[in-house]
């Protein structure tokens, strides 16, 4: 087999070039022509519900599937024709464990790092050193039947960093984790690409998305609908809002007055009375209406800017929400077996 070195190869600062992937199941067009770009050293976010083409797509980037159409480059490198070099180049942890349960946490990752043409005293060391890193030190020789989702996902995770990759895909890393466990997995994404790594991960959760995610590809049914930072998708809905609690209740009539004439947009009135909210368009006239409420007398004691959140981004680009799956298509690689390299 052909070395390549692991370090990031220098291919104009993208890790991952797609262009019109297509995959077809019978039917079903999983994927319908995604397009991606995912520059170096950043964290990548595919966001959509169970049934968009996210896990597909992932497979075809990941030389696990043959895309129909369209063209495909990690690093630089063709999927199709250069798979063997782009294998060296990625990690891949899917959705369903590829561990064994009938062995040790040290077990798993001595095998795995044997695979990898590790020696058998680098093999151990490695299995050591990524046992720590994962907080499973003191799991190490217990086997993986008695383990919890989340341990079994952190190994997972571990076992896919054998070989340090420049590029990591990681398919919904977090389903199924309480939230403690969930936190830590955040901090081990982050930890990665600030050691180096490139992420790109799929999920469903919004908030995932938005924590982690410099940019974000929205998928739905097998599309790209929108693209951008979160920031950016959620400025594109164009929903941001100011809330204002007035301390004097007796007031709240004139200052909803004010409100409307600085902001030129319609408020609304709280039931209890003392909340206004209007919708913003414009951040720099929240001064101009500080200036005129104090103009008037009129004491706040709350003020603040609610922006969008991404679940009405996706509820407003696909008329569902992200935990939603209105298609009855299934893609039908999200059930393969995983296959690790």
């Amino acid at each position: 087999m052909e070395h390549v070195d692991r370090t990031a190869p220098d291919s104009g600062d993208w890790a991952v070039e797609a262009r019109g992937l297509v995959k077809t199941f019978g039917d079903n067009r999983a994927v319908d022509g995604v397009s991606l770009n995912v520059r170096a050293g950043t964290i990548y976010g595919v966001l959509g519900p169970n049934g968009a083409g996210k896990t597909t797509t992932i497979r075809m980037l990941a030389t696990l599937l043959r895309p129909d159409a369209g063209l495909a480059h990690i690093f630089g490198h063709d999927v199709v024709k250069e798979p063997q070099i782009v294998r060296q180049l990625i990690g891949v942890t899917g959705q369903y464990a590829s561990v064994d349960e009938s062995l040790s946490a040290t077990e798993n990752l001595v095998i795995f790092s044997r695979l990898l043409g590790l020696g058998r005293k680098e093999a151990r060391h490695k299995a050591a050193e990524l046992l720590e890193e994962f907080s499973l030190t003191e799991a190490a020789k217990r086997p993986l039947k008695n383990f919890s989702g989340g341990m079994r996902r952190r190994l997972d995770l571990a076992a896919s960093l054998i070989a340090q990759p420049p590029l990591i895909f990681l398919d919904e890393p977090t389903t199924g984790l309480d939230p403690r466990t969930r936190n830590q997995m955040w901090d081990t994404i982050r930890r990665l690409v600030r050691t180096g790594s490139t992420v790109l991960l799929t999920t469903q959760y919004l908030q995932e998305a938005d924590e982690l995610a410099d940019r974000i590809a929205v998928i739905d049914r097998g599309r790209v609908v929108a693209e951008g930072t979160a920031d950016e998708l959620k400025a594109s809905v164009g929903r941001s809002s100011l809330q204002l609690r007035i301390e004097n209740p007796q007031k709240i009539e004139t200052a909803r007055k004010a409100v409307e004439q600085v902001l030129k947009v319609q408020s609304a009135v709280s039931p209890e009375g003392a909340k206004i909210t209007a919708p913003l368009a414009d951040a720099d006239r929240v001064t101009d209406l500080l200036i005129a409420l104090r103009g008037a007398g009129i004491q706040l004691t709350e003020l603040s800017v609610q922006k969008p959140t991404l679940d009405e981004v996706f509820l407003t680009i696909t008329g569902h929400g992200a935990g939603e799956d209105e298609s009855k298509e299934t893609d039908k690689s999200d059930r393969a077996g995983e296959v690790r390299r």
